[in-house]
């Protein structure tokens, strides 16, 4: 019995930027294989490239070279209509600033989405079941800026899970929040990761972070490796 193909496929992955004083490069060669179900933490230092990877992977930028697969679809061939549609279904982002728009409520911000391509009728509904999971059903009709920044990742969080992607990123989730807003919002994504058939990949600087992660890789001089002795590359 032949194995299941993994649902993101990277493979051969390069990134070069032309400078004044040439070619950069900032990543070479990547490969990464992720199934429904898996999670990842990606760390390394600043500027070595994760969030360049993390855009790749979510069709926000094309690799220089290399193909991305997911669901057996490749992003980077669709125009440009397409390729917007297909992230706004297919993948969630979650970035180190939750990016809310200050004049909506909660409930309107993770309604966002939805906004280019409804689902239906379930929309507020599944809406109001995630901010329920994420602990914010009392904050349903405040305004950003009555939330601490702990609750406005979650809101965040339940913005990107709107859609119900197959894929969920999400680049230094935890970088700007104290630590107890960052604990709660790290074990949010991995408990709400463990409930449903999505891939999950984080990169971060926070070490602490990454080992909540059952597999954790680190990216170096545009190289990524096992983190872990014991995790695959």
């Amino acid at each position: 019995m032949t194995a299941e193909r993994p649902r993101l496929e990277a493979s051969g992955l390069t990134k070069e930027y032309l400078t004044p004083r040439g070619v950069l490069p900032v990543l070479s060669g990547i490969d990464l294989s992720l199934s429904a179900g898996d999670a990842v933490a990606i760390v390394g230092p600043s500027g070595g490239g994760k969030s360049t990877l993390l855009y790749i992977l979510g069709a926000l930028e094309p690799p220089t070279s290399g193909t991305v697969r997911l669901g057996g679809r490749d992003p980077f061939g669709l125009d440009e209509k397409a390729l917007a549609a297909f992230r706004n279904k297919e993948i969630g982002f979650v970035f180190q600033d939750h990016h809310l728009l200050p004049q909506c409520s909660v409930l309107e911000n993770v309604l966002t989405p939805t906004l280019v391509a409804p689902r239906g009728d379930d929309d507020e509904a599944r809406a109001r079941s995630l901010l329920e999971r994420v602990g914010l059903t009392e904050r349903i009709e405040h305004r950003p800026a009555e939330l601490s920044g702990g609750e406005k990742q979650r809101v965040a969080v339940a913005r990107a899970l709107i859609r119900n992607p197959q894929l969920l990123l999400c680049d230094e989730p935890t970088g700007n929040l104290d630590p107890r807003s960052a604990e709660a919002v790290a074990s949010l994504l991995l408990e709400l990761h463990g409930r449903e058939d999505r891939m999950l990949v984080v990169v971060t600087h926070s070490a602490e972070l990454a080992a909540k992660f059952p597999r954790a890789l680190r990216l170096d001089e545009g190289v990524l490796k096992s983190a872990r002795a014991n995790d695959p590359a």
